[in-house]
């Protein structure tokens, strides 16, 4: 059925729900799972403010190396869940990206045959309509998505 499943996580509850799933179906078609998740831009994440201001805002080291850690342990965390469900899966962090675009991108990289992702991630937990980076990758993929809620 699938081959290769790749679920995008951003640490959200939903993210969450969207591996579970994602797990699932592997082990019922025999699939390998990618798991992904997305640094944004350093600018969208320290420094919104100075471009707010008008000011050139070279990121800190401090703020990516934050970002990268925090990708690397939601990652690690998310393969331990795979591998104690026995199901193989190997994760992919793209850095410096928006998520949707790593997201598709990482997608046609390796072949994916379906993407599963969450209906919204962190930024939108309270809105009623699909997330924006979900609603791109539905928009602009040319994978199937499955949507989890």
């Amino acid at each position: 059925m699938y081959a290769r499943i790749l679920v995008a996580t951003d640490g959200s509850d939903l993210a969450g729900r969207a591996l579970d799933h994602a797990l699932q179906l592997a082990r019922m078609a025999a699939s390998e799972v990618v798991i992904v998740t997305i640094t944004e831009p350093a600018l969208m994440a320290a420094g919104s403010y100075a471009a707010a201001a008008g000011a050139v805002f070279d990121p800190m080291p401090e703020v990516v190396e934050a970002q990268q850690k925090a990708a690397n342990d939601l990652l690690a965390a998310a393969a331990r869940k795979a591998e104690a469900a026995g199901i193989k899966a190997r994760t992919v962090l793209v850095e410096n990206s928006f998520p949707s675009d790593g997201i598709i991108a990482t997608a046609n990289e390796i072949g994916a045959e379906l993407i599963v992702m969450g209906s919204h991630g962190r930024a939108g937990l309270g809105r009623l309509l699909l997330g924006s980076q979900t609603n791109n990758v539905l928009a602009h993929s040319k994978i199937p998505v499955l949507v989890t809620r």
